[in-house]
């Protein structure tokens, strides 16, 4: 029988931990909240605007102009009335300005009339994109106006055509999420492609198709149309997709970061469970005399368990409640944070299915975490009234069932976010890998405190605290060095990152790209350069097979990492590059090998084993070549010169096969704009690229995506905090004793404020080192195995990430400790003898 004064006196006269308990249950589904109801937002924004995301019903695109077999199959479909075509194409060209000497990297869209077929290209001036889109004219981004200091009306010089700036494009419907997007898009009329003269042989662009099924078509469904034309595809290069099976870089980005997201989210459900546990034991422990003397009178286990129970069914569903509401509060906050990369029809809104699922998994934390506590408040007994200090709880059956649950619901949770099994039993394994080296490594360094003489008193009595019966240290060092860790690589990792490729951009690096030059064009180009720097040819081509066995593109494209499926870019020369070794061969080429010959970079032969004498078939612009491997170089480090997977001689066929031509060059960054501007009026296909422009613009994209995880990290160091308070409070009646002793003989309150220091000060440093250890051999295998960078350890900022955490713990410590210091010794007597 629930007694419902008896629950409302535990809820009011406990305040304070009542509060750490709520907290606890609210960060265990905060995260998970935001996550979901943000990715819930994601996924029906773009379900409800799928076509419009791609513009069509069948989408097909490829990096080379479509091959005959293909555009005839769509002039079939056309011609029986089943489907309406468009065309478009993307490209990067610099774009100068007529009234001025600035000019810009510009991400070139040529659409035809029609264009797109589904959602709506939205203008500055309101009016629709065909009314104002007319041959010799443009439409840019404000972006771009505002870079070149331009207005609607000025013009502007595209390759060798100038173009009329007609108005501003303020959102594109298949617009993708573009990280790496070097400049502003402007959209041009398809009759100017011819005058722009900027595709050559060779030239970067996307190609794309897009199909609009007739409502009279014979065949049943875009995806039958689809399968149609994939038989006339080339499948190396030219991809068929519908509007279902076609996923935008919009839907990637956010699938992957919001999973990385749920990641960090259930590893903070995990920490704030253990925090439900430690709150409710202290809130428990607390009311063990009242529990001790409700026996005495008579009342049952079954009782007391179930008045507890229906305290803690409240408290829970208190801390579900402000866990959704903060939940949807983050949810709507990440756009201020993600605003440059969310698709601009998003619309967000309270999910029901979300509430649902975070009030399932409020009340799942809460049962299988609280538990214990009060499972274990049948051991108290009547006497308890007459024993100060009872008795531990056992560790019984129950206790190992539960825990077991813990440990499948952890497992659950991530293997349903998880599409891929092997990467989630990855992680619960480095999960598990974490607490348990927190666990043992807590273990080992309290162990080791133990028996190490100490002649300071206040020192001496503070390392006693530590092991003060229910002070839950080991909970609160596992908890803190684990969430401490993973916050920890992150921040390393991101300083690796940041030096590798940001800061520490070597000095004698080329910083000015030149692409898509061609062959006639070279002696003419360094004329106009000033320099002859060093040209390096290329020629698209794709591996067909090894030794006679086909490469299975299927099979490579499901490779995590670099694929052997993919076009390659190839070159030749008969020299190593500064930054190139072999590991197999003595030479280059050799002159015993009859027939082509091709050199190798170690990181193909890694992704398939391969020797010398090896024979590799390649499709270069629709012809098959076989070549033997004359050797296997390697980068002796890494740098920002230009390298090839595969080397030909100088004198091989290749010389005649079409190609381009790019260099780079080192220039002070002032003098950058003066030679693209050069360049881009002289030669309008050559597209320049500054790299120091474009690793800066990464690097602050960087910046943004890591402050989103840090702030969900730091949620789950909340969670740590929160334990410690609680220990505070269950301990809260020997800290009081320990109070009064010391004051009793003869200690000021500074002593005692000391003692209660350096008992924090050793569980913060304790797990600082733990976690800091751990996040430099886990950002070490990030950033070395994983990137391929070269690592440093930052000590700097590992002594700074040291201190911010001995403070933080400090600091919250003795905030929970203020009121037993203030204690005064004839009171808390008074009341002992009372007792």
């Amino acid at each position: 029988m629930i007694h419902k004064r008896f629950v409302f006196r535990q809820l009011t006269r406990s305040g304070k931990q009542v509060g750490i308990f709520v907290l606890c249950v609210a960060l265990s589904i905060v995260s998970l909240v935001a996550v979901n109801g943000f990715g819930d937002s994601i996924n029906r924004s773009l379900l409800r605007d799928t076509r419009a995301l791609h513009g069509g019903d069948i989408i097909l695109t490829s990096p080379q102009p479509f091959s005959d077999p293909l555009k005839n199959a769509i002039a079939t479909l056309a011609r029986r009335g089943e489907v309406t075509s468009l065309r478009s194409c993307e490209f990067y060209s610099v774009v100068r300005s007529e009234k001025n000497e600035d000019s810009l990297l510009a991400q070139l869209k040529v659409v035809s009339p029609g264009y797109p077929f589904y959602g709506q290209v939205k203008l500055a001036s309101g009016r629709k994109l065909w009314e104002v889109l007319r041959p010799g004219d443009i439409i840019p981004e404000q972006g771009l106006l505002d870079r070149l200091h331009l207005k609607v009306g000025d013009r502007l010089h595209v390759g060798s055509a100038t173009l009329t700036i007609k108005d501003v494009v303020t959102y594109e419907p298949d617009r993708p999420v573009d990280f790496f997007s070097f400049g502003p898009r402007v959209l041009v009329h398809t009759e100017d492609l011819k005058r722009l003269d900027l595709l050559r042989t060779g030239s970067r662009a996307t190609y794309t198709i897009l199909l609009k099924v007739s409502d009279s078509a014979k065949r049943s469904s875009p995806a039958n149309l689809a399968t149609y034309l994939r038989g006339y595809a080339d499948s190396g290069q030219e991809r068929v997709e519908t509007y279902r099976t076609a996923q935008s870089r919009i839907k990637r980005f956010f699938d992957n970061f919001l999973l990385f997201l749920a990641l960090i989210g259930i590893f903070t459900l995990l920490l704030s469970g253990l925090g439900i546990r430690s709150s409710l034991t202290a809130l428990l422990k607390e009311k063990e005399q009242t529990i001790a003397i409700l026996r005495v009178l008579g009342g049952s286990s079954r009782f007391v368990i179930g008045n507890y129970i229906a305290v803690v069914a409240l408290l829970g569903g208190a801390g579900t409640l402000l866990g959704l509401t903060a939940g949807f509060c983050l949810q709507y906050a990440l756009p201020l944070l993600l605003g440059k990369f969310l698709p601009g029809s998003l619309r967000f809104a309270v999910s029901w299915q979300v509430v649902t699922e975070g009030a399932v998994l409020g009340v799942v934390c809460v049962t299988l975490f609280a538990f214990i506590p009060l499972y274990q408040l049948r051991e108290v007994k009547p006497n308890a009234v007459f024993r100060r200090d009872p008795p531990g709880k056992r560790k019984g059956f129950p206790f190992y069932l539960v825990e077991t649950a813990i440990f499948l619901f952890f497992s659950t949770m991530v293997l349903w976010h998880l599409e891929d099994r092997r990467i989630g039993i990855w992680f619960i394994l480095g999960v598990l890998g974490v607490v348990l080296l927190s666990g043992l490594a807590s273990q080992v360094i309290l162990a080791g405190m133990r028996r190490v003489p100490v002649r300071s008193l206040a020192l001496r009595q503070a390392l006693r605290g530590l092991f003060r019966p229910g002070n839950a240290t080991r909970a609160i060092l596992i908890t803190l060095s684990a969430a401490l860790a993973v916050l920890f690589s992150i921040f390393l990792v991101e300083k690796n990152l940041d030096a590798a490729f940001v800061s520490a951009y070597p000095k004698d690096a080329p910083n000015l790209f030149f692409i898509d030059i061609q062959p006639d064009q070279v002696a003419a180009f360094s004329k106009t350069l000033g320099q002859s720097p060093r040209y390096y040819p290329i020629i698209r081509a794709r591996l067909i097979s090894i030794n006679g066995r086909k490469i299975d593109p299927e099979k490579e494209r499901h490779r995590r990492g670099d694929n052997l499926a993919r076009p390659f870019n190839l070159t030749y020369r008969n020299d190593l590059l500064d930054d190139e070794a072999l590991v197999a061969g003595d030479a280059l080429f050799k002159k015993d090998i009859t027939g082509l010959q091709v050199s190798v970079l170690d990181t193909v032969s890694k992704m398939h084993p391969m020797k010398i004498g090896d024979k590799l078939r390649f499709n270069i612009q629709g012809i098959p070549v076989e070549a033997a491997v004359s050797s296997i170089r390697t980068r002796t480090h890494e740098s920002m010169q230009p390298f090839f997977y595969f080397v030909f001689p100088e004198d091989s066929m290749l010389r005649d096969a079409p190609q381009s031509i790019f260099t780079a060059i080192r220039v002070p960054k002032e003098d950058a704009g003066g030679i693209q501007n050069r360049i881009a009026a002289v030669f309008p296909n050559v597209t320049p690229i500054n790299v120091t422009q474009a690793i800066a613009e990464v690097a602050a994209i960087v910046r943004r995506l890591t402050m989103v995880i840090r702030i969900f990290t730091a949620i789950s160091i909340i969670a740590g905090v929160l334990i410690i308070i609680s220990s505070i409070f269950a301990t809260r009646l020997a800290r009081t004793q320990e109070t009064v002793y010391y004051k009793i003989l003869g200690a000021g309150r500074r002593f005692v404020f000391t003692v209660f220091a350096l008992e924090n000060l050793a569980i913060g440093l304790i797990s600082a080192f733990i976690a800091l250890a751990m996040s430099q051999a886990g950002s070490w295998i990030v950033s070395v195995r994983l990137f391929r960078i070269d690592y440093h350890c930052y000590p700097g900022a590992g002594f700074v990430m040291v201190l911010v955490t001995i403070l933080m713990v400090v600091g919250v410590g003795l905030s929970a400790s203020i009121p037993i210091l203030g204690q005064r010794p004839v009171v808390v007597l008074r009341q002992q003898t009372e007792e």
